[in-house]
């Protein structure tokens, strides 16, 4: 924040962590470093809910994949000859292209949001490790509002459609648990910004339109 730091409840950092880490392995296939933090990860197993079942199966996958074995998998699932098995950009999934006018408004979003592509990057905005490195900045940078607006705008309507197509695809074998931590969390995540919608008063700024926002400028890579 350019102004003041944000109180980040634990829950909200929670949140934060796991959208960083769900775009670190969207965005790339997952260094040895990451694979072995995810298969020593501590889970309470006596937990009985989807996002229990979804760490220990990531954790149970982690420790069986090396990143050369990954990176065929990857590859496979997201560019592939031409193309691969799953396009993970959200102008293909609301409109069946690419390069297509939510990208347009997903830049303008970004720049009144503070946001910078790197010049070396090459990916378009709209891909959906990007999208979830915004909102892991949002959740601990911005107010609720600017938070529901970004997801309403660029996501809630086709990322469980983007997680479907994970779970499903040929290829995926560690990627499956990826899958399976997607859908757990952004099920719960439809949950709380059903919340916060509610909580969030009909005039508050942000509600219909993106506004400026007090965060630091960064980098989208």
């Amino acid at each position: 924040m350019t102004e003041s730091v944000r109180n980040v409840s634990e829950k909200d950092q929670l949140r934060a962590d796991i959208y960083q880490l769900i775009a670190a392995l969207l965005r790339r296939t997952p260094s040895a470093e990451l694979l072995d933090f995810l298969a020593n990860l501590e889970v309470d197993a006596e937990q009985d809910n989807d996002m229990t079942k979804a760490w220990l199966a990531l954790k149970l996958a982690a420790g069986q994949f090396t990143p050369e074995q990954l990176e065929d998998e990857y590859f496979a699932l997201f560019i592939g000859v031409g193309c691969g098995e799953i396009l993970p950009y959200g102008s293909w999934f609301m409109t069946g292209s690419l390069m297509d006018k939510p990208l347009a408004l997903l830049r303008q979003d970004l720049l009144q949001l503070g946001f910078a592509r790197e010049e070396d990057v090459k990916e378009p905005e709209d891909h959906v490790a990007a999208l979830c490195e915004v909102m892991g900045t949002l959740i601990l940078e911005a107010p609720g509002y600017r938070q529901l607006a970004f997801y309403q705008r660029h996501m809630a309507s086709w990322i469980q459609r983007f997680v479907e197509k994970l779970n499903t695809a040929p290829s995926a074998a560690f990627y499956a648990t990826v899958g399976q931590l997607c859908k757990a969390f952004f099920d719960l995540e439809a949950i709380e910004f059903e919340q916060l919608s509610l909580d969030i008063p009909v005039n508050c700024p942000g509600n219909d339109d993106m506004q400026p926002a007090d965060v630091e400028k960064v980098q989208l890579n």
